[in-house]
């Protein structure tokens, strides 16, 4: 059977988009391969109305409201190649299954590239996190760390002294100039240019870092500015234009959440520059309305 969309990612940005196609009534097809970017969080905050809850737990909600809807449908896999046909597009999944629909919306999400730091994978989400706006409050009044990835740390180590007593470890991946240091001066920030060997502590928990030469510097909490990219192949397959944002490429959309391939959407984490949970779900709203809407009237080219 082929359907009015389908929409691969089966989070925040997928399930917002399915939501909106399926109470237009029409035909719409989840792709879900069940590896969420905020797996690793215990909890989501700053989500109006969902804040606290587990990521998982949201999303179990809300794919269950999504399929009360009778033209909605969920398969659970992964979506491993997708080619325009003459009037949409086919999705082929691991699986073998193909399927087809006049409109696809790409709601893949990215990957985190976390920097090599003995001790910090196994903390990603709990103590080491990316987002003040997300955690900060959670670990508010604490010690706390930015680790350089890259020039994104400057704004970071800029922003979490609201939350408690920061210390920028520059690790060999930022220069400071005078003005820079001045700045962070007047924010109370420490810098700490020798290098972070390891995170030590009772995992997931963090006691703190040790630095080359062995030195410990205490710490209740970690942040970094991960590196990102793509968790799907499809839009550099389908040849969506990309550009680099702050933290790795994006997918480019316009106001509408269409990607430069007429009929392909996109929307959360893979196609903008600044990622939360609000975000990706607002995004995906827009991608199914405006999805929707092109099935009805097209938009000139």
């Amino acid at each position: 059977m082929s359907h009015d969309a389908i929409v691969v990612g089966g989070s925040f940005a997928g399930l917002s988009a399915a939501m909106h196609l399926a109470r237009a009534r029409r035909r719409v097809l989840v792709i879900d391969a069940g590896r969420p970017r905020n797996r690793f969080a215990r909890a989501s905050h700053g989500f109006l109305g969902q804040d606290g809850r587990a990521p998982a737990a949201i999303i179990e909600d809300a794919r269950a409201q999504v399929l009360a809807y009778p033209t909605a449908r969920l398969v659970r896999g992964e979506a491993t190649h997708a080619t325009p046909t003459g009037d949409g597009f086919e999705v082929a999944l691991a699986s073998g299954e193909r399927v087809t629909a006049s409109r696809l919306i790409l709601a893949t999400g990215v990957e985190d590239e976390l920097p090599d730091v003995p001790g910090l994978k196994e903390r990603w989400g709990a103590s080491v996190l990316h987002c003040p706006y997300c955690h900060g409050y959670e670990v508010a009044g604490g010690r706390l760390g930015v680790l350089a990835t890259g020039a994104m740390a400057l704004h970071q180590a800029m922003l979490v002294p609201d939350w408690g007593e920061v210390t920028l470890f520059t690790n060999g991946a930022i220069e400071l100039d005078d003005g820079r240091r001045a700045a962070l001066r007047a924010r109370g920030v420490r810098i700490e240019a020798e290098p972070v060997e390891a995170l030590v502590g009772d995992t997931p928990a963090l006691a703190g870092v040790r630095l080359r030469g062995g030195r410990f510097v205490p710490l209740d909490a970690l942040f970094t500015a991960s590196r990102t990219r793509m968790a799907s192949p499809l839009a550099e397959q389908l040849g969506c234009a990309f550009e680099e944002g702050p933290f790795g490429p994006v997918i480019r959309t316009d106001e509408f959440k269409e990607t430069s391939v007429p009929g392909v959407y996109a929307a959360g984490d893979a196609a903008r520059a600044r990622h939360n949970a609000t975000y990706a779900s607002a995004d995906g709203v827009t991608a199914g309305i405006f999805a929707h809407q092109s099935l009805i009237v097209p938009r000139p080219a």
